[in-house]
């Protein structure tokens, strides 16, 4: 357990009045926060925060699906003091760069499944979706073909926050309070069996998605569609898991249409399935690759877009690539990356979450099945989700999950709630203890759910 060190009252105090005067929160119902108070964290190490009080709270979620190595690692601390310290900023504008962003990027073009070759580099996840969507529209340009424009995205699928990217994404939740998509994006169904109603199984129902999905592209015209953007697994909409089948025929749907297969691995990259890219396991072959979150494992911002050497070939032999931002390939999130990269090597995590804490935790997750309040659960390496029966009594419908995570960081661990699911993705560093410890207090808050 971390040494505990409450804040006194008085401070807490000033910088919950500060939080609620100038700050406004990502995702987040602010009336009801300051109702309670903000939550703030004091410090972390390995997989353990300590908030304002002096709690100890395991981190069930990895910070936001990205703290892969763990809080508190001197290699990423001190790698990116020596690069502040050195050289604390220059930009790759004007022919110019800085050694690690070139090491990052040849890590990546590396160890990157199939044909990727090149790499920009971004701040997020979302620019680096945001500039797949404009590598997309030059390269179609310089191809002779700008009638393909449309975009093709899932229900249920996250892709960021962007104008663009809150288009792309499946959840209306994000997409309704700004009268999102703009044209051009449109949805095909993701595999959300349990959410269908369909009443079929997760093969059969793939199998009507991918159906689906083929009608969709003969409606608009493959003449017109551009690209398909795809999380292997759908994280921020409910850790939904594609059924056996189903990527490869997708895949194979956008190769048969002219389509640019994008994969999404903003969360999956890194080691969390217990491969360093989820594409490996499918053999998707992406024309299009985006990463962020474990590229750093959240200790600075940094996010990639990949591109096959045929786009990239395109895009470097046609003149002045005029997109990029004042951050690209920041030094420091780059040596940050660097250190984070030589641990999950050093320490093979993704091996670990493949043979060892990954079946372990999915042991532990399917032994929920038997709760009568778990309709579902399911999960793959260092992910899942808890689907929860609801009842007047439990919630209300939508509002399970947020409840059932609310009660788990009473229960010490936190989690993420999703309409009526609970979400656990944590550090690959955890223990089998650890794993003891989550699944405890998630027992304990399906308890108190009862009643």
């Amino acid at each position: 357990m971390l040494n505990s060190r409450a804040m006194n009252d008085a401070l807490l105090a000033e910088l919950r009045r500060l939080d609620g005067q100038t700050h406004l929160h990502p995702f987040t119902d602010h009336a009801a926060m300051h109702q309670r108070g903000t939550h703030v964290m004091e410090s972390g190490s390995g997989c353990v925060l300590v908030d304002e009080v002096g709690r100890n709270l395991l981190d069930g979620l990895a910070g936001l699906w990205c703290v892969n190595v763990g809080y508190g690692r001197r290699e990423i601390v001190d790698a990116v003091a020596e690069q502040m310290a050195k050289l604390s900023f220059y930009c790759s504008f004007f022919e110019t760069t800085t050694e690690p962003t070139i090491r990052v990027a040849a890590w990546l073009a590396e160890r990157a499944p199939g044909r990727l070759e090149r790499v920009f580099f971004t701040n997020s996840g979302s620019e680096a979706n945001e500039s797949a969507l404009k590598i997309i529209r030059a390269w179609q340009k310089l191809r002779g073909k700008s009638s393909k424009h449309k975009i093709l995205s899932r229900t249920f699928s996250y892709h960021g926050v962007g104008i663009a990217t809150t288009s792309l994404t499946g959840l209306p939740n994000c997409t309704d309070p700004f009268d999102l998509p703009l044209p051009g994006f449109v949805r095909i169904p993701g595999p959300y069996t349990y959410a269908s109603g369909s009443g079929l199984d997760d093969a059969a129902y793939g199998a009507w998605c991918i159906d689906e999905t083929e009608r969709v592209i003969e409606r608009e015209g493959a003449d017109t569609i551009a690209a398909m953007f795809v999380e292997p697994v759908q994280g921020a909409g409910g850790v939904i898991l594609p059924p056996a089948g189903y990527l490869g025929a997708l895949r194979e749907l956008c190769r048969r249409h002219d389509i640019l297969f994008v994969a999404d691995e903003v969360i999956t990259a890194f080691g969390r399935l217990g491969v360093w890219f989820a594409s490996e396991m499918w053999d998707l072959d992406p024309d299009i690759m985006t990463v962020a979150k474990g590229l750093t494992s959240g200790y600075l911002p940094l996010g990639a877009t990949l591109v096959s050497g045929e786009i990239a070939a395109a895009l470097e032999t046609n003149g002045y690539f005029a997109h990029g931002f004042t951050y690209s390939g920041h030094p420091v999130p780059a040596a940050a990356a660097l250190a984070n990269l030589a641990i999950l090597e050093r320490e093979d995590l993704p091996g670990r979450v493949r043979t060892d804490v990954g079946p372990y935790f999915q042991n532990k997750i399917q032994a929920l099945r038997t709760d009568p309040l778990v309709g579902e659960a399911r999960g793959l390496g260092l992910i899942g989700a808890i689907e929860l029966r609801v009842s007047p009594e439990v919630a209300a419908p939508g509002t399970a999950g947020v409840r059932a995570a609310a009660l788990a960081r009473e229960e010490g661990v936190i989690v993420r709630g999703i309409r009526d699911l609970i979400a656990i993705s944590p550090p690959l560093v955890i223990s089998h203890e650890e794993i003891d410890r989550l699944f405890a207090a998630l027992a304990r808050v399906l308890d108190r759910l009862r009643g």
